[in-house]
C-alpha cells in the first residue's frame, strides 16, 4: 500500500465514523503508524505487524470511540502502545488525555510517540491504574482489551468523576460480564460499533455510577 492509498483509506474510514480530520491530524495519525512499525521491530509492542491491519485495527478501531467521549478529561486505562488514547487525542486536541500504562517499555514508547507528533494534550502515566490517584478525576475513562467489565470497574472506577462515563471496548456483546457487574455501577447502553474495513464484531459498553442520571452532555 502506497502512502496516498493509505491516506485515502484513513480519511474515508474517519468520514464513515463521522470524525473530521484536518490534514495535520491525518499526518499525525500516519506518523503513529510509522512509530509503531519501528517500535514493533525493537520491542514487539503489538501482534499486528502489517500497516493495513494496524490502520484498521488500531487507528480506525480507536476512532470508533470518538462520538462517545464526554467532558474535557479522558483517561485510557492500559493504553499499551497508545490505543485508543493516541488516535483519540489527535482527533480531539481540545481534550486532555491521560494514557495509563504499567509496562515501562510501552509507556516510554507512547511518551516518545506523543512527543514526535507534538501531542501536547497527552500525559503518559507509567503506573497501574488501581494505584493512580490523579488530582482531578476524569469525565470519560476508556479501556480496550481489559479482561472483564468487573475488573474494569475495580481497576478504574475510582478515576471517574461523579457523573462521568466508563467506556469498555469489547468484541461480542458481553452479557455474562454485564450480569456480573457490582451494584455500584450500571450499564447505560451497549452500542454496536462498525469499524470500517473490519468484519469483526465490536461493542462498546457505556457505564456510569449507580444513582446518577443518564443525562447526556
Amino acid at each position: 500500500m502506497n502512502a496516498q492509498v493509505e491516506r485515502e483509506q484513513l480519511e474515508a474510514g474517519a468520514r464513515e465514523l463521522r470524525v473530521e480530520l484536518t490534514v495535520p491530524m491525518g499526518d499525525a495519525l500516519l506518523r503513529v503508524l510509522d512509530e509503531l512499525e519501528r517500535g514493533n521491530a525493537q520491542f514487539n509492542l503489538t501482534a499486528i505487524r502489517d500497516r493495513p491491519g494496524m490502520l484498521r485495527k488500531h487507528l480506525l478501531d480507536s476512532l470508533s470511540l470518538h462520538a462517545f467521549l464526554r467532558g474535557h478529561r479522558v483517561a485510557d486505562v492500559g493504553t499499551g502502545a497508545g490505543f485508543p488514547g493516541l488516535p483519540l487525542a489527535i482527533a480531539n486536541p481540545d481534550r486532555h488525555f491521560a494514557l495509563i500504562e504499567a509496562t515501562g517499555k510501552k509507556a516510554r514508547f507512547v511518551t516518545s510517540t506523543a512527543a514526535a507528533i507534538g501531542a501536547g494534550n497527552v500525559e503518559v502515566v507509567n503506573t497501574r491504574a488501581e494505584t493512580y490517584r490523579p488530582d482531578l478525576r476524569f469525565d470519560t475513562v476508556v479501556a480496550r482489551a481489559l479482561s472483564s467489565l468487573a475488573d474494569f470497574v475495580a481497576y478504574a472506577g475510582h478515576l471517574l468523576a461523579p457523573e462521568g462515563r466508563l467506556l469498555a471496548m469489547k468484541g461480542k456483546r458481553p452479557d455474562e460480564e454485564i450480569s456480573a457487574l457490582p451494584k455500584t455501577f450500571r450499564v447505560l447502553a451497549v452500542h454496536r460499533l462498525r469499524v470500517p474495513g473490519l468484519d469483526d464484531e465490536r461493542h462498546l459498553v457505556e457505564l456510569c455510577r449507580s444513582g446518577h442520571p443518564s443525562r447526556t452532555p
